[in-house]
């Protein structure tokens, strides 16, 4: 039987047949809204794994099936199925937690996961190897606490970014408020998650019970962002769609908005890039969740249903036409954009170490290397949580600031700081505290080569060369990946490490400092000593010859060791 897409079930071409569509559109046409058989394959006790589609149908859930891939080959010698476990993303606009969830993370990260935590590129929390028997208890845990992994993963809206500058309390205050309205706003609606992961019964629904999603979802993952000038913490220009905050004297006025960000991109395929978004306009800051609404509905109905490799929302936009693609965008607004404002970026890094907001509350963040909390910090953040009656926020560099403290309440804080070491790394070189790499091996599947375990010990070795010219404290951006999919954003890094297989990277360098400009490879599928080689040349000369205030990226580029885009938003290597 021919199975037609409904009106709120919109593909590419709405006359298209489901079967003519690629599997993973047939996957979630057919799920039951996301249901599938989960319920069934947590029961089976025979396997650590779940069966067939379910593995795609639980990311909507935030959560991936992963093995642990050190002991992959011996399993197999064994005769064994290998390690499965799973790790469960959390759902935490703007990376704002409180000291009471804080507790509840820690406590499930220690039960469940390892007795560690991950903080990620987007600002949230990762829980790595979590048995499938304790996944029920993992998410009733967060539940107590309000907090939940829905769409943190999926073909979905994902988690909603926001920028974190303690140091405008107002304007941070109202620009956060709104990315956690755009999150609540543009989750799937679905009963399934209440169901299989709290116990509920089903209910009936009036209606479509995904009025924007239908039944098929987005084609692909869907980025949002919120940014505020002059700091580009949240690389808006790698977002989906990016909201730029726009502000007077401290009132904010409206955003920018920017559209068709993206980093993925697959080795030896030159259909798939990297592209930056562009700022097609501005909007008052009442139309916030009306212009989600209608981009995703756009991107919903025009991305490619066919090819996932080519269906986030930069090829659409690239297929299309960016100005088919914001005639259509305000056709559906039912208004034209206003001119873009003026705004300016600085940088997309972190201010570490102790600063004081407007409001006279005090923030002190930390540099926590590649996200990973553990041992002695994990300890030390378990005594602040305790005792904080401010909040935390992750920030969108895996960085950690204990924000909203009480003058009055500092040397308490402090104190635990200087126990549990906590800032043992906020004075680190300036390439070190600009870093960021994925989670890589061992427990993500698409790594091809190490990431979070190898950075530290080559940022060392780079760290010795730039010690060498006396630039130990210049600020230059390093990002590494473990594959290309570019989860750490490397492609608009100064200095970027993708890998290609163990021990072996593609090499970028000309990146922006603040996020405005993509990089170029330089080097294709080397090894360390290759990688320290190039950067100890052009360290070298960037010493000699670097002119005033010259950031690295641009020096790289001026130097010429690699060409800039001159047109259009992406390239190809």
């Amino acid at each position: 039987m021919t199975v037609h897409q409904s009106n709120t079930d919109r593909g590419r071409d709405l006359s298209q047949p489901l079967e003519k569509l690629g599997p993973d559109e047939r996957m979630k046409a057919n799920s039951d809204q996301l249901r599938g058989t989960i319920a069934a394959g947590l029961a089976e006790e025979l396997t650590a794994a779940v069966p067939g589609d379910d593995i795609k149908l639980m990311k909507f859930h935030g959560l991936y099936q992963q093995d642990d891939r050190d002991t992959r080959d011996e399993r197999r010698r064994q005769k064994l199925e290998p390690a499965y476990t799973f790790m469960a993303r959390i759902r935490l606009p703007g990376g704002v937690c409180s000291p009471s969830q804080w507790l509840k993370l820690d406590e499930l990260g220690r039960a469940y996961a390892g007795e560690t935590l991950r903080l990620t590129t987007r600002q949230t929390f990762q829980l790595h190897r979590v048995k499938k028997q304790n996944l029920r208890s993992t998410m009733q845990g967060l539940r107590d606490v309000l907090l939940d992994t829905k769409a943190a993963c999926g073909d979905d809206s994902r988690g909603v970014m926001c920028s974190v500058n303690p140091q405008l309390s107002t304007l941070h205050a109202q620009v956060y408020a709104l990315a956690k309205r755009a999150s609540d706003h543009a989750i799937p609606k679905t009963g399934a998650y209440r169901e299989i992961w709290y116990g509920e019964e089903r209910t009936e629904v009036s209606g479509p019970e995904e009025p924007l999603y239908g039944r098929t979802y987005m084609p692909r993952k869907f980025k949002i962002g919120f940014v505020i000038p002059p700091i580009n913490d949240i690389d808006v220009y790698a977002q989906d769609l990016g909201f730029i905050a726009i502000a007077n004297n401290g009132k904010l006025e409206g955003f920018n908005i920017a559209i068709g960000g993206g980093m993925g991109r697959t080795d030896q395929a030159p259909k798939t890039y990297p592209r930056l978004a562009d700022v097609i306009g501005f909007a008052d800051v009442d139309k916030v969740l009306q212009v989600c609404d209608v981009v995703m509905q756009v991107q919903r109905d025009y991305g490619d249903r066919v090819d996932r490799g080519r269906a986030r929302f930069k090829y659409t936009i690239d297929d299309k036409g960016l100005d088919w693609i914001k005639a259509e965008i305000e056709a559906r607004l039912g208004f034209s954009l206003a001119a873009a404002r003026s705004y300016e970026f600085i940088s997309n890094g972190d201010p570490i170490g102790w600063t004081r907001g407007e409001d006279g509350r005090e923030h002190c963040t930390l540099f926590i290397e590649n996200g990973r909390v553990i041992g002695t910090v994990m300890d030390g953040l378990r005594a602040i949580a305790r005792i904080h009656e401010g909040t935390f926020r992750i920030t969108p560099n895996q960085n950690l600031i204990i924000a909203d403290i009480a003058p009055e309440v500092r040397p308490g804080i402090e104190r635990l700081i200087k126990k549990f070491g906590l800032d043992r790394l906020n004075g680190a070189s300036g390439l070190r505290l600009n870093s960021m790499a994925c989670v890589a091996l061992p427990t993500c599947g698409l790594a091809m080569a190490e990431s979070e375990r190898y950075l530290p010990d080559l940022i060392d070795r780079i760290d010795t060369i730039l010690a060498t010219y006396g630039l130990t404290d210049e600020p230059i951006t390093v990002r590494m990946t473990g594959c290309p999919n570019g989860c750490a954003r490397p492609y608009i890094a100064e200095i970027a490490l993708t890998g290609r297989a163990p021990g072996k990277y593609n090499l970028y360098l000309g990146g922006g400092f603040h996020g405005q400009r993509l990089n170029k490879m330089v080097l294709e599928n080397v090894g360390e000593a290759a990688i320290l080689d190039m950067l100890g040349k052009v360290i070298a000369h960037f010493a000699r010859d670097r002119q005033s205030h010259e950031r690295f990226g641009d020096f790289a580029i001026r130097a010429g060791y690699v060409a800039e885009v001159k047109e259009g938003r992406h390239f190809n290597d």
